[in-house]
């Protein structure tokens, strides 16, 4: 049997009008005052007009109160909930109640105590906690067994915060659910920038962005939007794809200073590395800690090629020539390094790659003409990498397109958005091809993948070399973009991105195997250093505690393929998760892989 109660004895339309009218309030709250003084971030002085961390509470607010109102069945907000009903109206008031209570904290500990809160603080985080409390009378969508010992209340508050399984759609005309896909990489541009654009110095904001985002994105998840804009971007995988390079696009023309669209610049190089990294890692299941190495290789290489004043070869190839210079010199690097290593496994492997990195950024920084010959200049590296010149464009300088003006970072992220784009192009190639579901089969069971006729080695062995070829194709617009190469941009850990850890992780947190997980992992793992530099002593600390937090709750990684989500849950409810399109002949050709 099971029941199927809220955590406060409350009636459920009172709990729900309760809701409402915290919510409400809340939102009233952020047109006051929330402070006396300019000196905290944001300006929260003004009245009718929020800012800073007053527009988190008040988003917050909206969402909690259009949620609460779908309760009611009303027509043209029924589509908002197809999932869970009163579970996002939790977590809604709860992303409420985190924001204001963490605003609220923070002016009392800055400015020196709750005295410098202004009226507007106290109805927003008094209306945010009524909306809260009120929302744990409402009924949960899922009903709590009966059988078995009987439910803590921890265990009776997540019952509530989980949701049923959401169904099938009702189809759309193609027009109206490629107008979907569009409005959904439209939000999520916004919110992106929003989010690049806090400034560093405002910790605070991003702080309360966090808590905000992280609480909606679970409620929204919760409701069922995130499964059906799935299961859209699933069916049309070609227009998401453009959809994606589309918003990608236009990310610099949203920028008025180059520091951002540097950070933007930085993430898709992390980015499309970590992408790299997928093929070897997520496909294959190669376990690479070397792998930035790789990405050192083509740097090096497009450094030396490229007419830098103290490259010891003294050449400048054109562009189109020293990325294939770089990639090649990778491709060379993977295949010498993975032909004697890659017939070890798991972590005997691993080991190998982890020795191969350290020694490829202590080769680099030995070869200074006294430890031994004079080509990377050791440990002060190349500098002055001079800007590209492609088609008549300096890419050093600023150019006006209409009223937009793109500076040199900006030149730089849409040239690294082409490079993303073949990098993509190839991963999701690879993957869909006979090549790449015989990696997977490697990756689940070698054993087995070998009695069926696979030749393993060498598709281990190619897995390594493409992926060795990403990453310098992707090393050689990094080393124009950061005018200098060093070696201790290469190394297994540190605090700064790209590194091998950091690449890794990326991969592991945005999910093994997909192709929007590494850039979402790569994102959170960039801006977030960037963001909070006060915690940089704290920073590898923070990082081990991330990782083993998203192991117990999320192993399978925010973005989770169907084969990884069963994986992990095969001892809970059923997953419905969309089943990616194959083609036809899908399952033929696999023993022939490689053969």
């Amino acid at each position: 049997m099971t029941t199927q109660k809220a955590l406060i004895p409350l009636p459920a339309p009172a709990a729900r009008i309760a809701t409402a009218a915290g919510a409400a309030v809340a939102l009233a709250g952020t047109f006051l005052p929330w402070t006396w003084t300019s000196e905290f971030p944001g300006d929260l002085t003004v009245t009718g007009y929020p800012g800073g961390l007053q527009i988190l509470t008040l988003t917050a607010a909206i969402l909690t109160l259009l949620f609460t109102l779908c309760g009611y069945g009303i027509r043209g907000l029924r589509w908002l909930t197809p999932g869970g009903t009163n579970s996002p109206v939790r977590l809604l008031a709860l992303a409420t109640l985190g924001t204001t209570g963490y605003t609220i904290g923070a002016i009392a500990y800055e400015l020196g105590g709750v005295v410098n809160l202004e009226p507007g603080a106290w109805v927003s985080g008094i209306g945010a906690l009524i909306a809260f409390i009120a929302a744990l009378g409402l009924p949960s969508d899922e009903p709590l067994p009966t059988t078995g010992p009987p439910a803590n209340a921890w265990q009776r508050f997540r019952n509530s915060l989980a949701a049923p399984s959401v169904g099938r759609a009702k189809p759309l005309p193609g027009w109206g659910e490629i107008l979907i896909i569009a409005a959904a990489f439209g939000v999520a541009l916004y919110v992106f920038t929003y989010c690049i654009d806090i400034p560093t110095e405002e910790s605070e904001q991003f702080i309360g962005f966090l808590i905000t985002a992280g609480f909606t994105f679970t409620a929204l998840t919760r409701a069922g939007l995130i499964a059906r804009i799935t299961a859209l971007t699933t069916k049309h995988r070609n227009v998401t794809l453009v959809a994606a390079l589309v918003a990608a696009f236009c990310f610099p023309f949203t920028q008025d200073t180059a520091e951002f669209t540097l950070i933007g610049a930085n993430i898709l190089i992390f980015a499309t590395v970590a992408l790299g990294l997928n093929v070897v890692v997520g496909l294959a299941g190669l376990l690479d800690l070397g792998y930035v190495a790789f990405l050192g290789v083509g740097a090096y290489t497009a450094a030396l090629v490229s007419g830098a004043p103290l490259s010891a070869i003294g050449v400048q190839f054109p562009f189109w020539a020293a990325v294939l210079t770089g990639a090649a010199v990778s491709l060379i690097f993977g295949v010498l390094i993975g032909a004697p290593t890659l017939r070890l496994r798991g972590d005997y492997l691993a080991i190998v790659t982890l020795g191969f990195g350290e020694i490829f950024r202590v080769t680099v920084n030995n070869l200074n003409g006294n430890s031994g010959p004079d080509l990377t200049n050791g440990s002060q590296g190349i500098p002055s990498i001079p800007d590209l010149n492609l088609f008549g464009i300096d890419f050093g300088l600023s150019h006006d397109i209409g009223p937009f003006t793109l500076t040199r970072p900006a030149n730089y992220y849409l040239l690294l958005l082409v490079v993303t784009a073949v990098v993509v192009l190839v991963f999701r190639r690879s993957g869909d091809s006979r090549i790449g579901r015989a990696w997977v089969a490697i990756r689940e069971d070698e054993t087995a993948a070998t009695a069926m006729g696979i030749n393993a080695f060498r598709l281990k062995l190619l897995a390594f070399a493409l992926g060795a070829t990403l990453a310098g194709l992707a090393g050689t617009v990094q080393s124009h973009v950061s005018y200098t190469v060093t070696p201790e941009q290469y190394q297994f850990a540190g605090p700064v991105p790209p590194n091998s850890a950091f690449l890794l992780a990326a991969v592991i947190l945005g999910g093994m195997g997909t192709l929007s997980g590494p850039f979402i992992g790569a994102a959170l793992l960039y801006l977030i250093p960037a963001k909070l530099q006060f915690m940089q002593d704290y920073q590898l600390l923070l990082f081990g505690i991330a990782l083993i937090l998203l192991m117990r709750f999320r192993p399978e990684g925010l973005i989770a393929d169907r084969r990884k989500q069963l994986e992990f849950h095969e001892n809970d409810e059923p997953v419905v998760v969309p089943e990616p399109r194959q083609p036809e002949e899908a399952d033929a050709g696999i023993t022939k892989a490689g053969a």
